[in-house]
């Protein structure tokens, strides 16, 4: 053999060992880039109930098993009388999988160290229905607006101006798209719904503030604009709304979105921080509710149509900062949540060219404690169903539906950001007659929606998470 020959055959087991090395080498960043993963979707979508550790399970059969098969199973389609959601529609069928491997390696060997998942203290006990509740998105802000896709993805808006889509676990990169935002102060991305008719027409409603430049100065007010979604950009943007006057003021911008099912579409716009200049004249956008058509044009039946010099759009006023706007599933009423002063923070029925108010009455004072008004009611001016005393400062409303929660179908659900907690309004007819406080301490509640499948999600913010309530039915 020539010395070249030797050369050649070296080289030759160099490169094949070379490949054997990068094979492996690949080989281990697949299985550890699965991990990853598995290991994301477990601290998304189990530790809250397991434990962050796998620690808070009990010992099932399943631990034993020659195979993943059981809970694999469990995983895709839930354990209900356990409260434990299906998750079929989450995760593909791999990473479901992958899921169930890493619980298993995650298992200790000696059962007596597990604790079960549904202890005492992690079942909450309400008045009348037992919940766990759920982390479901972790890293976030302030989250704002929260809008379920058709399949189980949920868009999720943050203040700071970017919209984000969650899906298998994992929070989208910034979509692309939106229009300029002022995102200051309380301003900035805001609601985000889906039109009625989503499955056919695609449109995405969106309320933030916007951003106007004018003589050099920076100023905005609440818009209100449509898109549709493709990929991770919207297209077709339409602006629908712009709220007038633009201020250089960063508070008071509302603003939550409300389909009523017949084509109309209702948000709030605070007064702006100018409570003497707009929420009691007609001319205006600010410290108003407005109903417009889905396409932005005005309905021919709103109470201030045809009134000179009004503002077409408005639907009531004397407003000061309405954060919370829902529809009653019932009766197809307009209910409104929104901040007082100090003290004074109201739950309005609001109707056709009424006014609510603001600011010659009210149940506050100013934030320094002086006297804003010596009135609470006046006539010609609506009262509140409800108020609070102090402020809870409400954001984020809802009514419940679905089924999933027995004891709770129809009550109203609303955020409290200074007191962090969710409160649940029992109404009858036009009256409050009971109210409870729920998951009280867990952070600033910016919103609460319901899923698709009927589950409570709430949002915090600063740290930014989303939980969901999983019913617990009482045995």
């Amino acid at each position: 053999m020539t010395v070249k020959q030797k050369v050649i055959i070296v080289a030759g087991l160099v490169a094949l060992g070379l490949a054997g090395m990068l094979g492996f080498m690949s080989l281990k960043t697949n299985t550890s880039a699965q991990d990853k993963t598995a290991a994301l979707n477990y601290q998304t979508y189990c530790a809250g109930c397991h434990g962050e550790k796998l620690e808070k399970f009990t010992a099932k059969k399943w631990m034993d098993e020659p195979d993943n098969a059981s809970i694999i199973q469990s995983i895709k389609t839930g354990l209900e009388a356990e409260g434990m959601p299906a998750f079929a529609q989450t995760f593909t069928n791999a990473e479901i999988e992958e899921l169930a491997a890493y619980i298993r390696k995650g298992i200790p060997a000696d059962r007596s160290l597990l604790k079960p998942a549904l202890r005492d203290g992690d079942v909450k006990k309400s008045e009348v229905q037992d919940f766990i509740t759920e982390t479901v998105v972790t890293g976030l802000d302030v989250p704002w607006g929260l809008a379920f896709l058709p399949g189980g993805d949920l868009l999720i808006s943050e203040r700071a101006g970017t919209l984000h889509r969650f899906s298998n676990g994992k929070l989208s990169p910034p979509i692309e798209g939106l229009p300029p935002i002022r995102a200051k102060g309380q301003g900035g991305l805001l609601d985000v719904c889906l039109h009625p008719d989503y499955h056919e027409n695609g449109w995405i409603y969106i309320a933030y503030s916007a951003l106007y430049n004018e003589s050099g100065k920076t100023l905005s007010n609440t818009a209100i604009m449509r898109a549709r979604l493709e990929g991770n950009r919207l297209t077709d943007q339409q602006v629908l709304f712009r709220g007038t006057p633009y201020t250089d003021r960063s508070h008071h911008f509302g603003c939550k979105l409300a389909f009523d099912g017949k084509g109309h579409l209702f948000f709030g716009i605070g007064d702006r921080g100018q409570h003497f200049d707009f929420p009691q004249e007609l001319d205006n956008a600010n410290g108003k509710i407005h109903r417009i058509n889905d396409d932005g044009s005005i309905p021919a039946d709103n109470p201030f149509a045809n009134v000179s010099g009004a503002l077409p759009s408005i639907y009531s006023y004397g407003h000061r900062n309405p954060q919370g706007t829902s529809i009653h599933p019932q009766t197809g009423e307009l209910w409104v949540s929104e901040h007082g002063p100090r003290g004074g923070d109201e739950l309005n029925l609001a109707e056709p060219g009424k006014n609510y108010g603001w600011p010659v009455i009210s149940y506050g004072i100013n934030y320094n404690g002086t006297i804003l008004t010596k009135l609470t009611e006046k006539e010609g001016m609506e009262q509140p169903v409800y108020y609070w005393t102090p402020s809870i400062a409400p954001c984020g409303m809802t009514f419940l539906t679905g089924g999933r929660y027995k004891n709770w179908e129809n009550n109203l659900f609303i955020g409290s950001l200074r007191f962090e907690y969710l409160e649940r309004v029992v109404l009858n007819g036009k009256s409050v007659t009971h109210t409870e406080k729920l998951l009280e301490g867990i952070g600033r509640v910016r919103n609460v929606v319901v899923s698709p499948d009927g589950l409570i999600y709430v949002a915090t913010e600063t740290p930014g998470k989303i939980v969901r309530l999983v019913p617990v039915d009482k045995k």
